[in-house]
């Protein structure tokens, strides 16, 4: 029989991996948390039309890359792509946004239907970061500061640089476009497929091709500072003053565009040259038109994504995952006889409760005594925990160290306890 494999694009995150990818979540969450967002927990399918209205459906993700399909009830329903959209239709159904402000945040997979690649696959685990109410350019400011922080913890802050545009208004941007249009229709011929497929519906994009040819002509291409509108310059001058303020030097980018069709003003990629082609580790923008588009009142709007599985990456390649993640359990509990076990869960539930950050395993699975030893020297803890009929009898175990050349003890719990606690104090 055909064994069943996974679907490509989709990897499985095994248990060796896991602690790592739990060490970039939790250090992303805990600058949230003291930055004051709130986290937001969205469905993982959501009603096709959403993103259809919200991405634009003129842009890549709801023209080629979209998992839709129809459910048991015929509705037309999609594996989420990205999270702006369901995060706006969840804070308009539910009465979260007029006459209020929310910082929040959500994390999960995400679905696109790309060529699987090295930082790039099929299922993607990406935290996502939304602001609802804010219009000036302190949160554009906030977030980038916050982003700063996050690679800061992360170990990986020389590593990355920000990139930074503004697409200005609605009306400016038509503007633009309509310059865009008219100094590439000549070059039709020349453009590479998808470009040329782009150059009525979306040609905004065709400054993202990396296409050499076609990068060629858009390097000669009108800029969207002769069409900004002056209050989307006031913006942005008042976001670099604020940047500069904080120690953050960005690099204006005036061909970065990004690939979703409701951002506005404040664009922003955070890249990297160490990870090949898949360089952006985080990137966002404005979207103040976002929320009206899918139903609700005038709404301002900013946020970002960044993908795990690229920070992962680039933390391992600057050697900046901490060492300690490999080890998994602090204390592995033998005992050395059946007439033991009770005891030894008695002792094991004593630890935990005395010491909840210790990392307890006990043995299980019977075996020799040599092989439950091996057993405690593969689970990599610090400590073997011995308990045997003597030891019960004294109402004492032994400590035995595993990664050192220390003399093991025979301890009664308290001290067990205290001499565990000193250990991590």
């Amino acid at each position: 029989m055909t064994k069943i494999q996974s679907i490509r694009g989709m990897p499985d995150v095994l248990p060796g991996d896991s602690a790592r990818w739990q060490w970039v979540e939790r250090t992303v969450q805990d600058v949230l948390a003291r930055f004051g967002y709130r986290q937001i927990r969205l469905p993982v399918l959501e009603e096709t039309a959403l993103f259809a209205r919200g991405v634009g459906e003129t842009s890549d993700i709801v023209e080629k890359e979209m998992y839709s399909f129809l459910d048991r009830g015929g509705d037309s329903v999609t594996l989420r792509p990205e999270g702006t959209a369901g995060c706006v239709r969840a804070c308009e159904q539910h009465g979260l946004l007029y006459n209020q402000t929310q910082r929040l945040w959500y994390a999960g997979p995400m679905f696109r239907y790309e060529r699987p690649q090295r930082g790039r696959y099929r299922q993607f685990e990406q935290i996502g970061v939304e602001c609802f109410g804010f219009p000036g350019p302190d949160v554009d400011a906030e977030l980038l500061m916050m982003t700063a922080e996050m690679w800061r913890a992360l170990g990986v802050r020389d590593a990355v640089r920000l990139e930074l545009n503004s697409l200005g208004t609605p009306a400016a941007r038509q503007a633009w476009r309509e310059a865009l249009l008219a100094y590439l229709r000549p070059f039709a011929a020349d453009l590479d497929e998808d470009s040329r497929r782009r150059l009525e519906r979306n040609p905004l994009r065709i400054l993202d091709s990396k296409v050499e040819r076609t990068r060629e002509i858009v390097a000669d291409a009108p800029t969207f500072d002769a069409s900004m509108d002056d209050e989307s310059r006031r913006h942005f001058e008042g976001l670099l003053a604020l940047l500069q303020s904080a120690g953050i030097e960005p690099v204006l980018n005036p061909r970065l565009v990004r690939g979703l069709d409701y951002y506005s003003r404040t664009v922003f990629e955070w890249t990297t040259d160490r990870l090949g082609a898949q360089g952006t580790v985080c990137a966002g923008g404005r979207y103040d038109g976002l929320v009206e588009q899918l139903g609700g009142r005038p709404t301002p709007g900013i946020g970002f994504a960044m993908g795990v599985d690229r920070l992962l990456l680039l933390a391992e390649a600057l050697d900046a995952v901490p060492a300690a993640l490999a080890q998994e359990v602090d204390v592995y509990l033998v005992h050395l006889d059946e007439d033991a076990l009770e005891a030894a869960f008695a002792l094991a539930r004593r630890l935990r409760e005395a010491l909840p950050d210790l990392r307890v395993q006990m043995h299980a699975g019977g075996g020799k005594v040599k092989a439950r030893l091996k057993r405690a020297d593969a689970s990599g803890a610090e400590y073997a925990l011995l308990l045997g009929a003597d030891e019960v009898s004294a109402g004492t175990a032994t400590l035995k160290p595993l990664r050192s050349d220390a003399q093991q003890q025979t301890l009664t719990p308290a001290a067990l306890i205290d001499q565990l606690r000193a250990r991590n104090g």
